[in-house]
């Protein structure tokens, strides 16, 4: 039995009658049939894509004019953060709604531990929706679990029985060049056989054949994650010559700390991006943009042809982002820039009124209350994110509750640093597989016991950020004329104001995001008082927070 069916079991048992219906009010309720019936839900996840990257965004290069003709039906959220800036636990945050502290999954290892009551595919299951995969999954749910299940790595894809014979010499192909690995040659396979031109022809194979019953999909892009590599039309679609200036380079890295310059000798050494093809990395990854691009409109355009579109609610989002060679680094592995935790994030379709939301500050463990509530359905017990709904329909809202925003990275115990003197693999070392490898075996994998030691938290409110760790170690960066974080203001008296507004607004998220599961045999006596609707806190201020005020 899951640790999900046991919790549920154990409350259903235990709990008194009000406890116990508070679990029931918790449990989604078929989705409203109204207008024209219950939306589809279509939440589409690209890999290591960095937030600012389309010309609508103020890239200078036109990578994504599909995503970005997306947003102008739609709502785009400017300042969207993903809860740590690794894959597992930032997914298992969209599907539960909940923090890695409390859903328990802080490594990319550790999927199966994830705790909570009702993911978002319970929810959309109860609702009655039919459920589906196509792309990357990288958490705990299994083919047996969905209605619909075509899954895809970063080196390999799903093939019917009489699939096209070039489907397994790509995977061939992409399994020889390796998972973190840059590819200085184009791809010599046409775009019909890459990952993305697959998974959304699996994606309207299910729509397809969904019938008149509404869905929950999860459409999940590979790209631009590594491997970098394109085939024509998209390789040297941004030539290397021309793609813009980065942030800063390898001069940077001693600003960064000793894991950042660490990080870097690393790729230097192992068979991943490094400092010389730096421009390269940068044109490859911007053309996997723009093949993602490129099949999220196929997409779009199926469903304007079979006139879905206005009874849809499309969700584009990604789970962290990707340095794009900024300071010299490829991927991510260290800390929480804005270059790894900044995420695109775009609503559009049934019931979203078009829009641009700047100043909202939101994360991607609100995607799951916000899909809730589209689908008619109750937020289930435990989910820390907020609903996003009642903006994305234009309705009021506490501006009070997106104020700021908050994201860990970690797996606990002290930093590794240069006195501990880790030794770093030979040149030319193999990268990961893409499979489940021993992160303390250090090959090119940049997720691995240096870059993921201690603990550390952000948040970001107003113009500023701020990141504290278990050391007491602080940075404090001023993102409009710092946007790189390189000048660390921590410490600094005329900052005294916004660090200690900062400081208290950190701690304040970070005793939220503590795990609010009813557990233990404190459930026969106690009751948890939830926040309905929309798991909004801010209404239930009796007092602004970081006030002095006892409840």
């Amino acid at each position: 039995m899951k640790r999900r069916e046991l919790l549920l079991s154990f409350l259903a048992s235990t709990v008194p009658l009000g406890a116990a219906d508070a679990l029931a009010q918790a449990t989604p309720r078929p989705a409203v049939k109204a207008g024209g019936g219950a939306p589809n839900i279509i939440l589409m996840v690209s890999d290591q894509h960095r937030a600012g990257m389309t010309k609508a965004t103020g890239y200078p290069l036109d990578t994504s004019p599909g995503l970005d003709a997306l947003a102008r039906r739609g709502v785009r959220f400017d300042h969207a953060y993903c809860t740590a800036p690794l894959c597992v636990p930032s997914r298992i945050s969209m599907l539960t709604g909940r923090w890695p502290e409390a859903h328990r999954v802080r490594m990319n290892l550790a999927a199966r531990d994830a705790f909570y009551t009702q993911d978002l595919y319970d929810v959309a299951k109860a609702s009655g929706y039919r459920t589906g995969l196509a792309g990357k999954n990288h958490t705990y749910r299994t083919a047996k679990s969905l209605d619909f299940w075509r899954e895809y790595s970063h080196v390999s894809g799903h093939k019917e029985p009489n699939a096209d014979p070039r489907y397994a010499a790509f995977d061939a192909w992409m399994k020889q060049l390796g998972a973190g690995s840059l590819s200085l040659e184009p791809t010599p396979f046409s775009a019909e056989v890459q990952y993305p031109y697959r998974i959304v022809s699996d994606a309207i194979d299910f729509i397809d054949g969904s019938g008149d019953q509404p869905f929950l999909l999860q459409v999940g892009f590979p790209e631009p994650h590594t491997p970098q590599q394109v085939p024509k039309p998209y390789w040297d679609m941004f030539p290397p010559d021309k793609v813009p200036p980065r942030a800063a380079g390898p001069e940077a890295l001693e600003k960064l700390g000793a894991r950042a310059r660490w990080l870097f000798e690393l790729e230097e050494r192992a068979d991943v991006p490094d400092e010389a093809h730096w421009q390269r990395y940068v044109s490859n990854y911007l053309g996997a943009l723009r093949m993602i691009d490129d099949q999220l409109v196929r997409l779009v355009k199926h469903l304007e042809a079979r006139g879905m579109m206005e009874n849809t609610v499309i969700v584009y989002v990604a789970d962290h982002g990707d340095y794009v060679m900024d300071y010299g680094l490829g991927r991510k592995g260290v800390g929480l820039s804005e270059a790894l935790t900044r995420i695109p994030m775009i609503f559009a379709g049934a019931g979203i009124k078009a829009n641009t939301l700047g100043g909202v500050f939101t994360s991607n463990a609100d995607l799951m209350p916000t899909l809730c509530e589209a689908m008619g359905a109750e937020i289930p017990l435990g989910v820390q994110g907020r609903s996003l709904w009642p903006i994305l329909q234009g309705k009021p809202y506490p501006a009070d509750e997106f104020r700021s925003i908050y994201a860990g990275v970690g797996v606990g115990g002290l930093y590794y640093d240069d006195k501990d003197d880790i030794a770093l693999p030979p040149r030319g070392a193999p990268t990961a597989n893409g499979g489940e490898d021993d992160r303390n075996r250090l090959s090119g994998d940049t997720l691995n016991k240096v870059t993921q030691s201690g603990n550390a938290k952000m948040v970001r409110m107003g113009a500023w950020k701020l990141v504290y760790d278990m050391m007491g170690y602080g940075q404090l960066y001023h993102l409009p004329t710092d946007p790189h974080e390189l000048n660390n203001r921590f410490g600094q008296p005329d900052v005294a104001r916004e660090q200690a507004a900062l400081m208290a607004e950190l701690a304040m998220w970070t005793i939220r995001a503590q795990d609010s599961l009813p557990t233990g045999p404190q459930n026969r006596k106690y009751q948890t008082k939830w926040a309905r609707p929309h798991n909004w806190y801010a209404p239930y201020r009796r007092a602004p927070a970081g006030s002095a005020f006892i409840p």
